[in-house]
């Protein structure tokens, strides 16, 4: 009978780990099926590359290059947020803060990623996009710097949280082996244990990176939505994601834009699955070097 019980446990928990990869595969399957019919009318380069985006236009356009500029620029932003704010706070937590101070923070950092983005939307747009538009005298708060900023907040919980688990698995004898042949304790920090923890700290930034560049809601809410190249931080721009949200409600259904939008999800979701492969890359380096390590 045990036997039977261990052979149904093993068969069910087997089916629920290959779940995640059916799942991946019709996911991948479908934006294929449905993203590709739009090569049949226009190049990929013209996709790709197109400066243009005018989908409802007679003819259209469906170059994705503003679009495209507009991800970069905002993820961009946004790491220059969270990587300062994500790794000081994991460096705060792990080498300086008491117990009692980590066993708070830590919590309330891992609170914040559970934030719905609809709401860090909300106070962007509320909030933020007011203030950065009379701080610079702007025409509208709506720009690539408010959304840069927004999502590097939404982002700093995860790299926080990832890059402090790196510290904490930093063996306790590196840091004692660097103080006892007399360095300080910002030396130790410095050139022991941030060197130490460095494939783990890229990795929380990598992930950090898709989390920016997968976001939605918030990019739609407070990006201004203008589908042009953009030339700084403070002009609107509209980014991929925001895109397919703000447009798939008005496609029809099998149409060139209905493929195109789809095409676009189909661009991010291998750029997301290219940072995600390189993060886990790192990470696999990361914890055979500290497994040897020990």
């Amino acid at each position: 009978m045990q036997k039977i019980k261990e052979e149904i446990y093993r068969w069910m928990f087997g089916i629920l780990a290959f779940a995640s990869i059916v799942f991946l595969v019709g996911i991948t399957i479908t934006l294929i099926t449905q993203g590709m019919p739009l090569f049949k009318e226009i190049s990929m380069r013209s996709f790709l590359f197109g400066r243009e985006w005018y989908p409802t236009y007679d003819p259209p356009d469906f170059g994705i290059l503003p679009l495209m500029a507009a991800s970069a620029f905002v993820t961009f932003g946004a790491l220059l947020v969270c990587v300062p704010l994500g790794i000081g706070s994991a460096l705060y937590m792990n080498e300086i803060a008491g117990y009692r101070q980590k066993s708070f923070l830590k919590p309330l950092i891992e609170i914040l990623a559970s934030i719905p983005s609809v709401v860090y939307g909300f106070f962007g747009m509320v909030i933020v996009a007011p203030f950065i538009q009379k701080l610079f005298n702007l025409p509208t708060g709506l720009t690539a710097f408010t959304g840069s900023l927004i999502l590097g907040i939404m982002a700093t919980p995860t790299v926080a949280s990832l890059a402090e688990d790196a510290l904490s698995f930093v063996p306790k004898s590196f840091r004692e082996a660097s103080l006892a042949v007399g360095a300080n304790r910002w030396q130790t920090l410095v050139k022991v244990v941030i060197p130490s923890a460095g494939s783990g700290i890229s990795t929380a930034v990598i992930l950090g990176i898709s989390r920016a560049i997968g976001e939605t809601m918030t990019v739609l809410m407070v990006t201004g939505g203008s589908a042009v190249i953009p030339r700084s931080f403070f002009k609107p721009v509209r980014p991929m994601t925001s895109t397919i949200a703000a447009e798939m409600g008005e496609t029809v259904f099998g149409g060139l834009h209905y493929n195109s939008l789809f095409a676009i999800g189909l661009v991010l979701f291998v750029v997301t699955l290219f940072f995600n492969i390189i993060a886990e890359f790192i990470s696999s380096r990361y914890r055979l070097k500290l497994g040897a390590g020990r």
